[in-house]
């Protein structure tokens, strides 16, 4: 099942986002086989302001899951985090789905 998992920054946390990140890529690497399309969401000078997540998990519980114990969440950068199901129509350039 496909999920978005969309996290919005706290004000004024550009530096624990980009200390944090070495940790939140390996993160990521480890859990390689779950992502489907993953990359920080821009602000209007291009600089980070949040992520954006679109994952393939068992289930609701496993995309919560994964939000949580990535290494950005845990050093609490985010003010909100939205996950929500998605039906993929496209995938990879082909219909996938009615």
């Amino acid at each position: 099942m496909h999920f978005t998992i969309r996290c919005t920054d706290k004000p004024g946390s550009l530096d624990l986002r980009l200390a944090t990140r070495p940790d939140h890529l390996a993160y990521l690497q480890r859990n390689v086989e779950k992502l489907v399309l993953v990359g920080p969401v821009l602000d209007e000078e291009g600089r980070p302001k949040g992520s954006f997540y679109v994952v393939e998990v068992a289930d609701r519980a496993e995309a919560e899951r994964l939000a949580a114990e990535d290494p950005y969440a845990k050093a609490g950068l985010f003010a909100r985090v939205e996950i929500d199901p998605v039906r993929v129509v496209f995938k990879d350039g082909a219909q996938v789905a009615g």
